[in-house]
């Protein structure tokens, strides 16, 4: 986004570019966590003096907008961060006090940053808007190789969300998004750098989930006796590839890793025959039992199954919820 000073205009310079970067931000031109232009970029595009950009970028700062790090740049700070208070029934007079105050507040901060309160309203529509926008559906995306591991996330999150969630192929994302841009997209931390650029491209959110750490399966994977055979069996080729990994780095070749996903049924039934311990997630756990029951005259013993409970993080569904406007139960 560029930025124009009017220099006839009876406004302050450092006001109006003040009220623009504000506008941005708000309008999501900058993100949270953007890194907005250094001084240099700006006085070069604006004809202002660096040490005027400087005094914004201060100002910006000391109004809880952006956030300087040292050494690296002035970024856009996240505020999508509301407060877990739920607004008891009634009129208004029975709200919390500090509710009231927080409203006054912000059109406050927006009169002292030299808006109207007519611009403040249009900011704060804008913002509410958007926000709306967002909260209209979740839809999780991950490459089509990997489908599996926006199931897992889809599973999880459409029992706990109060709106529609769908499971989109990252490949098949651009054209959902050119049909609908309502909306926030989800999806796994190691996708989200291409599923981003598509989501910035049609004027959408993407939002990383935060996976398990499957502290429980980790721990009893570091007690089985040298030698064992595990079964890792999940419905994403990715949980198994990252999986194998860290087993291998926490038991080196103690262990003999085998994997599978539940829909192969000739390498399903070898991992059964061979494993004495099988981790799988809850999508596969009905496909295992089932091929126990079906070939347990061909094992030698049954293993032991385990089912991972959860895929996603304790935290990250109730973040989720905020971020798209709901509050975390």
């Amino acid at each position: 986004m560029r930025f124009h000073i009017q220099q006839e205009s009876d406004i302050p310079a450092s006001t109006q570019l003040y009220n623009q970067i504000c506008f941005a931000i708000a309008a999501r031109h900058y993100p949270p966590g953007h890194r907005l232009p250094s001084t240099r970029q700006l006085a070069m595009q604006t004809g202002l003096h660096r040490n005027t950009i400087s005094k914004v970028y201060r100002q910006l700062e000391t109004d809880g907008v952006v956030e300087a790090m040292a050494g690296s740049g002035i970024y856009v700070r996240d505020q999508q961060k509301p407060r877990e208070i739920k607004p008891p029934p009634g009129p208004r007079g029975k709200l919390l006090p500090d509710i009231d105050r927080q409203v006054r507040q912000s059109v406050d901060g927006l009169l002292n940053a030299g808006c109207t309160l007519q611009q403040g309203r249009d900011l704060l529509t804008r913002e509410i808007d958007w926000r709306l926008r967002c909260g209209a559906r979740v839809l999780v995306s991950t490459p089509r190789e990997d489908i599996g591991a926006s199931m897992l996330i889809a599973e999880e999150l459409i029992p706990s969300l109060e709106v529609p969630v769908e499971v989109v192929p990252m490949e098949e994302l651009a054209a959902v998004l050119t049909e609908s841009n309502n909306g926030t997209v989800v999806t796994s931390r190691y996708f989200l750098q291409p599923v981003e650029e598509i989501a910035k491209q049609h004027g959408v959110r993407a939002v990383a989930v935060d996976l398990n750490d499957f502290r429980h399966e980790l721990d009893l994977l570091k007690e089985l006796r040298q030698g064992s055979c595990v079964g890792l069996v999940s419905i994403s080729p990715g949980i198994l590839r990252a999986a194998e990994v860290i087993l291998h780095s926490m038991r080196g070749n103690e262990l003999l890793v085998m994997t599978a996903n539940p829909d192969t049924g000739s390498r399903l039934l070898a991992l059964l025959r061979a494993a004495s311990h099988v981790l799988c997630d809850r999508p596969s756990l009905p496909l295992v039992e089932q091929s126990l029951r079906q070939n347990r005259a061909q094992l030698i013993r049954m293993p032991v199954v385990h089912c991972a409970q959860s895929y996603l993080g304790t935290a990250t569904i109730d973040g989720l919820r905020k971020e798209i406007g709901l509050l975390a139960t």
